[in-house]
């Protein structure tokens, strides 16, 4: 395992282990450089998947919930250099890699984004890892902040589009379940919640 000292990233890793999935763990303290004298973000991770596709992977730490005055779930901004760099990972390495992002969420309150045998636990602190491509992220995705040059999407966006990593893998989560059981219909949330509540949960 790398020595990571990002939590979340060396909680993606323990979680990529504990799948039983191979991976290539990527050093990403430095940006990679074009041959155009330009760089680009670093990837973090690159996992195959039983089918034809091959993850590039960026993952994305946030907490759930952000904020101190008002819980805010959901969160789920990049940078517009991170898509970009995403985007010109792919095109190097060809037609089967696809950029994904994952969003590592440390889950800090009483609320997960996911069902709790779909979290996972990791130097006493517990995550949920969910993915979405970068195509069909960047689909949706609206500014958040021109300074920062961030973008985000909507959090009803998301809770459709996001799903448990470990489908992307084609794995089962927790270990030894069959993957049909996990498998939620793709127009389906990962979690209903009524639509009178605010879009912050």
């Amino acid at each position: 395992m790398a020595d990571r000292h990002n939590h979340y990233e060396a909680a993606f890793e323990a979680y990529l282990r504990e799948l039983r999935t191979p991976y290539i763990a990527v050093n990403e303290s430095r940006r990679s450089l074009l041959p155009e004298g330009a760089s680009i973000k670093s990837l973090d991770f690159i996992v195959p998947s039983p089918g034809p596709t091959i993850w590039l992977i960026d993952v994305k730490g946030r907490r759930f919930p952000t904020g101190q005055k008002s819980a805010q779930y959901w969160t789920n901004w990049c940078t517009q250099d991170e898509l970009a760099s995403l985007d010109q990972w792919e095109q190097m390495f060809g037609q089967s890699f696809q950029g994904l992002l994952v969003f590592a969420y440390w889950v800090v309150g009483e609320r997960a984004p996911l069902p709790p045998e779909q979290l996972f636990s990791f130097r006493e602190q517990t995550y949920g890892f969910l993915g979405i491509p970068r195509l069909d992220y960047q689909a949706v995705s609206r500014q958040r902040s021109p300074r920062w040059r961030t973008v985000t999407i909507p959090a009803a966006e998301f809770r459709i589009r996001a799903r448990p990593v470990h489908e992307f893998l084609g794995r089962c989560w927790p270990p030894g379940a069959t993957l049909h059981q996990n498998l939620a219909p793709a127009a389906e949330p990962i979690e209903a919640v009524p639509p009178s509540e605010t879009e912050n949960w």
